[in-house]
């Protein structure tokens, strides 16, 4: 089924109906849809990098004005390249004490941090906060994913591949 930009508008707004939601949720994504899907959030950022791929609600991968592929906060603050771990750029705030993760969970009811801590990632510029971890303490910190974008756009989506950054 053939959504309206105006469907896919109030989808990232969390404004959509519950069964247009459901029903779109359950098929099998399609080109267009994602199309415009970028098509709005770039809209709505204050830059004009392409955005090749969102990756959270404010963090996208897009093509930076030197043509690198990057991680790039709403705010505009660039993180690093595409294929490095971006929380190593980031602001981290560890919850490892019973006080700081007694700040989230009710008492009696939190983490013992000896066996396990949150950690907070911000964007330096903006504070926006990307991702909550929650691993043991003596853990590395967590390379979530390296995207295949080449193969997301061939394979997934039957787009043209974006154009590679340079070596």
């Amino acid at each position: 089924m053939a959504y309206t930009i105006e469907q896919i508008r109030h989808l990232v707004d969390g404004a959509l109906d519950w069964e247009t939601a459901h029903r779109m949720l359950s098929e099998p994504k399609d080109a267009e849809r994602f199309s415009m899907y970028r098509e709005i959030l770039q809209e709505r950022v204050s830059w004009d990098d392409p955005i090749l791929l969102p990756a959270g609600p404010h963090l996208y991968i897009v093509v930076n004005s030197g043509g690198d592929w990057v991680w790039k906060c709403d705010c505009g603050f660039e993180f690093c390249d595409y294929r490095q771990n971006w929380k190593l750029e980031a602001l981290v705030y560890v919850r490892d004490t019973k006080e700081l993760l007694g700040e989230l969970y009710p008492q009696l009811m939190a983490p013992a941090p000896e066996w396990q801590v949150i950690r907070e990632y911000y964007c330096p510029q903006c504070g926006t906060q990307h991702e909550v971890e929650n691993p043991t303490p003596w853990y590395p910190v967590i390379h979530d994913w390296e995207p295949d974008i080449e193969a997301f756009y061939r394979e997934w989506l039957e787009l043209p591949v974006p154009e590679r950054p340079r070596a």
